[in-house]
């Protein structure tokens, strides 16, 4: 059974006391044109000698050379990055600076967690329904091989009492504080600030706490490997990916997402041992969605100057809706709440939705967001009029997800509407579903529909 959350729900879904005009309304409609994105790699693999603000650039010059777009129609870059260089801090303003773009482009990098490319698309979409802009590409890049290494605040103050000093002898006093402790790297920890607890032991709480399964965990992945493994097979996921040329020579070409396990199984799943909780726990490697560097952009337009332009949107964003809960409590049941508010603002139910994609950050995750859609109780607490509903896995990341693609932070948001919006039009569906949820508590969710 679900766990009640230790806040009040209401206030927990205090989004919904005060909605924001739904794009549908709008004056305009906003249009998904295209969309690509690198290949993902396992972060110390394939891309663990570049930087994120290459794997950017690469993308959004792919996106313009594919789409047949002059740079110059381009009003402004949003792109999102969860762990910055700090020596690139605006990694949109270094995008916009290709030269396929005039230099007078605007751009900003914004971060929403793991829902930073979805929330890219969401600010692009805004400019443009109210008519501050008219096409925009929006996307996340993200490298866990280049993260920044600190040092401890003692290090950090004899450095800069060191850089101030006035003369050697000065410098030299400075430096002989210097302690072998101080010498100890300090990396970014994937933890929340408020709690101190990571993701993945989140996720364990969850798992413990819903009556997730271990087996249902590892069913999840094996499903994620193996529509993933097809995907790429029958060349629907290859189609969306810039290829990558490596190597000395630039002759080590990378196309396709290399943590996809074509030869796993439900016995080589469940051999694997908990991470979290080594003695009671079920969450695993194998149910995780691993460290991952990619990048990934979606171009936008007004629905009038797509048409003037020549192209046929592969889809409208209808609605959003951004929600949150306490950290301390569940971290990542944020769509639980996003999605039927999402689904309000569409006008919509979650049976409407032609095909869904969740964010797949732990297979534990997933599951306890799926079960509180479909609970009553969950429903009451929220007070709806009855279930969210019940997801259909036929219709459900039908190419699999970030447990087996990868999820480079700010990346995955674009990288599922991309695969989306082509799968909707392959198989000829009107409405489509995005769900992720993200640190910090929250959750995000967008519905697209086609005309």
């Amino acid at each position: 059974m679900l766990a009640p959350a230790s806040c009040a729900l209401a206030d927990a879904l205090h989004v919904s006391h005060a909605e924001i005009y739904p794009l549908m309304h709008g004056s305009r409609r906003v249009a998904i044109v295209s969309g690509c994105r690198t290949p993902f790699a396992r972060s110390g693999t394939a891309f663990r000698d570049v930087r994120a603000v290459d794997l950017a650039r690469h993308v959004a010059r792919e996106l313009l050379y594919r789409s047949e777009l002059d740079g110059h129609e381009v009003d402004e870059v949003i792109f999102g990055q969860v762990v910055p260089s700090p020596l690139v801090p605006n990694v949109g303003r270094e995008v916009s600076l290709l030269p396929q773009f005039p230099p007078s482009v605007p751009a900003y990098s914004l971060n929403r967690a793991c829902a930073s490319g979805a929330q890219a698309i969401q600010n692009a979409a805004d400019q443009i329904a109210v008519g501050h802009a008219d096409v925009i590409i929006a996307g996340g890049t993200e490298s866990l091989s280049d993260i920044p290494i600190l040092h401890t605040r003692r290090m950090s103050q004899i450095l800069m009492a060191a850089s101030k000093a006035k003369s050697l002898g000065a410098r030299m006093s400075a430096f002989s504080r210097v302690r072998p402790r101080d010498l100890v790297p300090v990396s970014p920890a994937i933890a929340e600030p408020s709690t101190g607890e990571s993701m993945g032991q989140s996720a364990e709480k969850m798992a413990k706490e819903n009556g997730i399964a271990r087996e249902d965990q590892d069913q999840i992945a094996l499903q994620s490997h193996q529509r993933a493994a097809a995907g790429t097979a029958d060349g629907r996921l290859t189609a969306e990916i810039v290829p990558w040329f490596g190597g000395k020579q630039m002759d080590e070409p990378m196309t396709s997402d290399n943590g996809i396990r074509t030869d796993t199984s439900m016995e080589a799943l469940s051999a694997l041992k908990p991470v979290f909780d080594r003695k009671y726990g079920t969450v695993t490697a194998g149910n995780s969605s691993p460290l991952t560097d990619g990048a990934s952009a979606v171009l936008l337009m007004a629905e009038d100057k797509a048409h003037a332009l020549g192209y046929a949107p592969l889809a409208f964003v209808r609605s959003y809706a951004v929600a949150a809960v306490d950290p301390g409590w569940q971290l990542l049941m944020g769509p639980a709440l996003a999605v039927p508010v999402a689904l309000r603002r569409a006008g919509l139910t979650f049976q409407d939705m032609g095909l869904v994609e969740i964010h797949e950050a732990f297979a534990a995750q997933v599951l306890s967001n799926v079960q509180a859609w479909s609970s009553p109780a969950w429903a009451e607490r929220l007070g709806l009029d009855g279930v969210v509903g019940e997801v259909d896995w036929e219709r459900t990341n039908v190419m699999g997800g970030s447990i087996a693609i990868g999820h480079p932070f700010a990346a995955t948001g674009a990288r599922i509407v991309t695969t989306l919006v082509n799968e909707m039009q392959r198989r000829d569906v009107q409405f489509g579903l995005v769900s992720i949820c993200a640190q910090g508590g929250m959750g995000y969710a967008m519905v697209l529909e086609r005309s």
